[in-house]
């Protein structure tokens, strides 16, 4: 009875778990593709001139959101929730992104991460500035030190220069629509990723975590959420529970699990 009940209930979870992988994937291949056509259409179709000016702050602002979504599933991938029970998949489609996304390397970046939630808000943590725990500009120079190195730079080098030299683009298209949105990209991940949940604000009674994760969620609606950072900013959520999927946060928001946490916390505490 009991080994029938385990059976059954580990093929629910292998079940789950292929429900969450095509729904991941069917994701990230949407967002990537759109980025694609996108990118081609804004690179070698698109040349602007007075009749057709005002595409250009809605290319960049799919193409800076887009290049969000990327970072985001990469990031699915280090926590092996992209494809879950897959790990060469998520790690394969986690590098793919990162180098495609800036030249990022891998294994720094996934390790780093991992360190984040393992130190989250404190002097290790590669993601905190404790020096500037409540200062933008001074935390997000600290923050494009540790990440964006020699690869990075020569890959957006490499990528210019042949759009340039090679295929003639103009040199407008590239700063407007290639580079301007993923540098902007940068920011709306540190923003609404890394500094608004972490940060330490000056007012005491705000300043205080509730527990040892030193992170906070935003009060967005589903919609703000998603656009704002694909749901990033429910980042309480994300550091009780890992493994659960970008797509997947707001319903484990509505779930209760931060209060649910803050209570046990309290009786442990009491105890």
């Amino acid at each position: 009875m009991k080994k029938d009940k385990s059976l059954a209930n580990n093929e629910k979870m292998s079940a789950a778990s292929r429900h969450q992988a095509v729904i991941g994937l069917s994701l990230i291949a949407a967002i990537l593709g759109t980025w694609l056509a996108v990118h081609v259409y804004a690179m070698f179709f698109y040349r602007i001139d007075t009749s057709n000016w005002f595409l250009i702050p809605i290319i960049f602002a799919v193409q800076c959101w887009l290049s969000v979504g990327m970072f985001i599933a990469a990031h699915d991938g280090m926590h092996g929730s992209l494809a879950p029970g897959k790990k060469r998949l998520n790690e394969g489609i986690g590098a793919f992104l990162l180098a495609f996304y800036a030249g990022f390397g891998w294994r720094k970046m996934r390790d780093a991460h991992w360190d984040h939630h393992k130190y989250s808000g404190t002097a290790k943590d590669p993601d905190f500035d404790a020096y500037n725990p409540d200062h933008f500009g001074r935390w997000y120079m600290t923050f494009l030190k540790r990440y964006f190195g020699l690869s990075s730079a020569l890959y957006v080098f490499t990528i210019v220069t042949i759009y340039w030299l090679v295929f003639d683009i103009p040199i407008a298209n590239i700063v407007l629509l290639y580079g301007l949105p993923a540098i902007a990209s940068s920011f709306q991940l540190f923003y609404f990723g890394t500094y608004r949940p972490h940060r330490h604000l000056k007012k005491p009674h705000i300043t205080v975590f509730t527990d040892e994760h030193n992170a906070r969620s935003n009060e967005f609606g589903p919609l703000a959420s998603l656009l704002s950072c694909f749901h990033f900013g429910y980042h309480h959520e994300h550091h009780l529970s890992p493994k659960t999927p970008w797509w997947a946060l707001p319903k484990l928001r509505r779930s209760g699990i931060v209060a649910l946490h803050r209570h046990m916390s309290s009786e442990k505490n009491s105890l």
